[in-house]
């Protein structure tokens, strides 16, 4: 036993498994009882209650996972062997996330190259699809004219991709290059430079979701784009919406390694806690720019 401790670290028994399940069953269960709630006008009390008591849960499992881990690695217990399991882990976690937006952007691709063209096209014999479904409706993507998507949440305009958006993608971008000079100073030992580029970084991130924040207040009340606005609102806030929510667990992460590296946890041999938070903003900013072409632009 020893010798395969040598290889690999087994650690403890731990209750933190049987407590995420719990924490997530109470999420889960409050989130189903206040949706029904609803239908049927009942009250919605036990749901909202249940709901925010298992998201509490989940956020002290979730802190006191880590912090466990943390020590376990603090306490040299981690070797070589573990940290090629971590990277594997992350690189899945990642590849995993590409399949989330992939299925998005495709199914954006989907509705704007054929779903659309085919409801507004031809199936053949000169018979309109259309006519089957709704007799004057007017195939468009965004605003189109007589009954297109303005039909049903009334008349809206698109987000031009030159104002907030661009800014936004300059941000990210810039992002980018301050976490890799964080990570440059952290093979090199600077720990100053390090909690300059690295606290840049986050407030970057934050820079951001308060740009976008600002983006969708305008985007409701001045330009009329909701998600009743059809397709084309349904698909902005869905892929916006979710990258949004992934750049807030990433700011989130940054922070908490900016705390780690204040107090030293970090050497320039042994930092993959570092280098993980540091691929997944990678990955984050790419799919900006992919977000930036293919919604704002196109």
């Amino acid at each position: 036993m020893d010798q395969q401790q040598d290889v690999y670290f087994v650690p403890a028994k731990s209750y933190w498994p049987i407590v995420a399940a719990l924490v997530m069953f109470v999420t889960v269960f409050g989130m189903a009882h206040w949706f029904n709630a609803l239908i049927s006008a009942e009250s919605t009390a036990l749901g909202k209650t249940a709901f925010y008591l298992g998201l509490l849960g989940i956020f002290g499992m979730l802190f006191g996972w880590f912090r466990s881990v943390i020590h376990e690695s603090m306490g040299g217990n981690y070797n070589d062997q573990v940290d090629t399991s971590f990277r594997i882990g992350m690189m899945w976690f990642i590849f995993s996330e590409v399949m989330f937006f992939g299925a998005f952007f495709g199914a954006l691709a989907y509705i704007r190259m054929f779903s659309i063209p085919s409801l507004g096209g031809e199936m053949g014999h000169g018979v309109l699809t259309h006519q089957f479904l709704w007799s004057d409706y007017a195939a468009s993507w965004g605003t189109g004219g007589g009954n297109g998507p303005e039909h049903i949440g009334g008349a809206f305009e698109t987000v031009a991709p030159w104002g907030l958006p661009l800014l936004n993608t300059v941000i990210l971008l810039s992002s980018s290059v301050t976490i890799t000079i964080a990570h440059h100073a952290l093979r090199a030992g600077h720990r100053g430079k390090i909690l300059l580029f690295l606290g840049l970084t986050a407030l970057l991130g934050a820079l951001f979701l308060y740009a976008q924040a600002h983006e969708y207040m305008e985007a409701y009340h001045e330009l009329n784009l909701t998600l009743h606005s059809g397709v084309y609102g349904s698909t902005f806030f869905m892929l916006t919406g979710f990258h949004g929510l992934h750049v807030t667990l990433g700011t989130i992460m940054l922070i908490v390694i900016w705390l780690r590296v204040f107090r030293g946890h970090f050497d320039k041999d042994h930092h993959f806690g570092f280098e993980a938070v540091a691929w997944y903003w990678h990955f984050v900013d790419v799919v900006w720019l992919c977000l930036f072409v293919l919604v704002y632009i196109l």
